[in-house]
């Protein structure tokens, strides 16, 4: 068992510049001609730029948080008996959106979660091609940041209303589960649904640029950890379809259950899922 990191600016700023740094990396491994694609044995698709930066990453948490482990989705090597030990830790996805990066889309992001008793407390997620960094701490608000100017606090948004009914922007993966999300939409009415690679979409809905994400296809932990306190903070929320929250280090594999993210609490979401009560 761990003791509790004091989370505060600092922790928050260092961990910003650790994830700044590895997204720099990605950036100039961006720009040749050659990623040395391969492929990994749950299929998904690996490159230099998600090594080097899961070294960058790995390297600097381990000399700034000498006591604090790390599981990175790079490093797979520690049994789940010795992971469930650990009540605190870092969870990092050095490049959330490969196939993204393979596809020069640009929607790609560096993540980085703090975890305490199954909950993130921190999340810092930075997409290098836009050079915009979203980050987030327990208790201390949701920022954007830009360029590097001055961080911006983030608030979700009330549902907007047109033509006296609501209206939902609905963001949706641009590869995954598209089907099923459009069949759910049709109930809520009068929407628009837009496509987002990476946890991109998990930020749009933190700075009240849309509405609802519902993920109704396979992701990992490390996809929604460091997003979590981002909306949270914001005002929002990451539920199971159960409307439970979602929990972290604490199951037989890091696969997540189907979840949703909102950012009006006041909206009656469970409406939705009255006839559709499967997790999966």
């Amino acid at each position: 068992m761990s003791k509790n990191p004091v989370i505060n600016k600092a922790m928050l700023s260092c961990i910003v510049d650790i994830a700044k740094q590895a997204g720099h990396a990605i950036l100039n491994i961006y720009q040749e001609n050659d990623f040395d694609v391969r492929i990994k044995d749950d299929d998904s698709p690996l490159t230099k730029a998600d090594l080097a930066a899961h070294e960058i990453i790995i390297k600097s948490l381990k000399n700034n948080y000498p006591d604090i482990p790390i599981i990175s989705e790079e490093s797979n090597e520690i049994e789940f008996e010795e992971l469930r030990k650990w009540n605190i830790c870092f969870m990092v996805d050095p490049l959330d959106g490969t196939k993204e990066f393979i596809n020069r889309n640009d929607e790609f992001t560096v993540n980085i979660a703090l975890i305490a008793d199954g909950q993130p407390k921190l999340g810092v997620i930075y997409a290098p091609v836009l050079n915009v960094c979203y980050y987030a701490a327990e208790k201390m608000g949701a920022f954007k940041q830009v360029d590097g100017h001055t961080e911006k606090l983030i608030k979700t948004r009330k549902l907007p209303i047109k033509v006296s009914l609501p209206f939902y922007s609905i963001i949706a993966s641009r590869r995954h589960g598209f089907e099923a999300v459009e069949t759910l939409c049709k109930k809520l009415g009068n929407y628009q649904l837009i496509s987002r690679g990476s946890s991109l979409k998990m930020c749009l809905i933190a700075e009240g640029k849309a509405d609802f994400y519902p993920r109704l296809a396979p992701t990992c932990e490390w996809d929604t950890a460091a997003a979590q306190p981002i909306v949270e903070e914001a005002g929002g929320a990451l539920f199971q379809l159960d409307f439970n929250k979602l929990t972290y280090n604490q199951k037989q594999s890091f696969l997540n259950p189907h979840f949703l993210v909102v950012g009006d609490l006041a909206v009656n979401w469970r409406s939705l899922f009255t006839d559709n009560p499967s997790n999966n």
